[in-house]
């Protein structure tokens, strides 16, 4: 059985390390974790290079998104407190960029190979799945990703990804898959619209994409809406009509989930004449914003969650995608085989007849030949021209299972794609295709009872870490907990609501 390659190895010890001083909750996770590579390593699923653990980013992420000239540039600036993204109303930047806290005083940018080989952020070894749709461009990763740090305390325990304009791009699959990738890690998404084009109409595209296809996610929840620059239309008639029709936009597209905001920036701003309209701009603009830094900051606490989730996830997939998945491969390739067995039969029969007829060795329904005679003087003769033909037949049946095999290793990466598998289905069914392996095994390779149990413990663990979070962030009773109580640096309340005050016992006379 395989196992984690010491690369791997190395880097899950770092993160253990690294997670052992930040959150002891996600520590555990990551020994979770490990269970479930070691049944994917089992069936097959994982070479020694691969790991679930490093297939998420641990550090809690936000993803700024939108079309060019929305203004995310500005926002990102006016957050950090410092202009380290390029700004303005061209496209400035056709990149994502990845922006991270650093120590050092100076900013730097670092090229998109610092990103993919790096298991932390969410675009380690993003290159192979660029090279999956796009042939060529995964050597190009540089030309789709940068590395920014920042001294900013607001980017401490967090990233950011500043996307580029979505609907320059609308034609690049690589884009779109990054896209798709980010959002499905990401804590906090932030979607940009520019209300300097009040027709929502005219980015049908971009709503599509950003709107349409997140409103039957589970954690749609995680979407902000935020229509920038809005103190363009304080000379307008009614300026409220053109946040109404943004919103009706994506009402059109069935949002029913995801706030919806309107801000602008100072700096950037057009200057509102009329004082009473600009006190109600700003009153506006200053409780979305607080809102929006509020989520921001709070991704630490969804990251937590987003992690246990994700562990969840994975460990249920076994079941409801992985092990089905494959039943249905080896089920196509046993029925393959049987039908090829089936038909070399027919050949090899014939061919022998055919031959032996043409020859005229037949009398009627028996075999008149010198050969036959001399392969059946014996019982002894008999047994050993029954094996070598046994032998023959093998040889054919395996020669066609393998053909059955590699017949279907192409449906077998075009359904793990599908069914969004991390992995690799096609090695995973190649594993059950191996000599060794019947056709009519009833459960795949490495799908045995240990592995079941592997998983079923760590969704108990799953559920016990969430519990764990939620005594960390939570607390309806209002009560000091007790370790902390036992400390003595928290007093308990004299009288807990929960506990009966203790009775009074009179006083002891002499």
């Amino acid at each position: 059985m395989r196992g984690a390659g010491p690369v791997i190895e190395t880097r899950l010890k770092h993160l253990e390390a690294h997670l052992e001083q930040e959150n002891p909750v996600l520590l555990t996770t990551v020994q979770s974790f490990r269970e479930l590579d070691a049944v994917a390593y089992r069936m097959g699923l994982f070479g020694p290079d691969q790991s679930f653990a490093t297939q998420i980013p641990w550090w809690p992420l936000i993803s700024i998104l939108g079309t060019f000239s929305a203004g995310k540039s500005t926002f990102i600036n006016h957050y950090l407190g410092s202009k380290l993204q390029r700004s303005g109303n061209q496209a400035v930047d056709d990149k994502f960029t990845v922006l991270c806290f650093s120590n050092q005083s100076t900013t730097h940018a670092l090229p998109g190979v610092a990103l993919d080989s790096d298991p932390r952020f969410p675009f380690y070894k993003v290159s192979g799945e660029i090279e999956k749709v796009a042939a060529g461009e995964g050597s190009r990763i540089d030309a789709y990703l940068q590395l920014k740090t920042s001294p900013s305390p607001a980017l401490r325990g967090k990233i950011l990804i500043d996307s580029p304009g979505f609907d320059a791009d609308a034609q690049r699959t690589s884009t779109l898959k990054i896209t798709d990738h980010i959002i499905d890690l990401s804590d906090l998404v932030l979607v940009f619209f520019d209300a300097r084009h009040p027709e929502p109409g005219a980015m049908r595209d971009t709503l599509d994409h950003l709107v349409s296809k997140t409103i039957n996610r589970q954690d749609s929840g995680k979407f902000l809406y935020i229509l920038n620059q809005i103190d363009t239309t304080a000379r307008e008639d009614n300026p409220e009509e053109v946040v109404a029709a943004w919103q009706r936009a994506m009402g059109d597209r069935g949002l029913t989930a995801g706030r919806f905001f309107a801000i602008y920036n100072d700096e950037a701003a057009n200057p509102i004449p009329n004082e009473a309209l600009r006190r109600r701009f700003e009153s506006k603009r200053d409780a979305d914003l607080a809102d929006i830094h509020e989520r921001m900051e709070q991704v630490e606490i969804e990251r937590a969650y987003r992690i246990v989730g994700s562990l969840e996830k994975t460990a249920r997939r076994f079941g409801d995608r992985i092990v089905p998945a494959l039943n249905e491969l080896i089920a196509r390739w046993r029925k393959r085989t049987l039908i090829g067995d089936a038909i070399a039969a027919v050949l090899i029969v014939g061919a022998f007849i055919a031959i032996t007829s043409r020859l005229g060795q037949w009398n009627g329904l028996q075999l008149q030949a010198g050969w036959w005679d001399s392969l059946t003087a014996s019982p002894m003769r008999i047994y050993f021209t029954a094996l070598v033909a046994y032998l023959i037949w093998l040889a054919v049946h395996y020669g066609v299972r393998k053909l059955a095999a590699k017949s279907l290793v192409g449906a077998a990466e075009r359904m793990g794609q599908k069914l969004g598998i991390r992995g690799s289905l096609a090695a995973a069914f190649r594993a059950n295709t191996r000599p060794w392996r019947s056709i009519f095994s009833r459960q795949p390779a490495g799908w045995g009872r240990r592995s079941r149990r592997r998983i079923q413990r760590v969704l108990e663990d799953a559920d016990r870490y969430v519990q764990d979070l939620n005594d960390r962030f939570t607390n309806p009773s209002g009560n000091v907990p007790l370790d902390l109580a036992a400390t003595g640096l928290v007093e308990p309340d004299d009288e807990s609501p929960l506990e009966p005050a203790p009775e009074k016992r009179p006083a002891e006379t002499n």
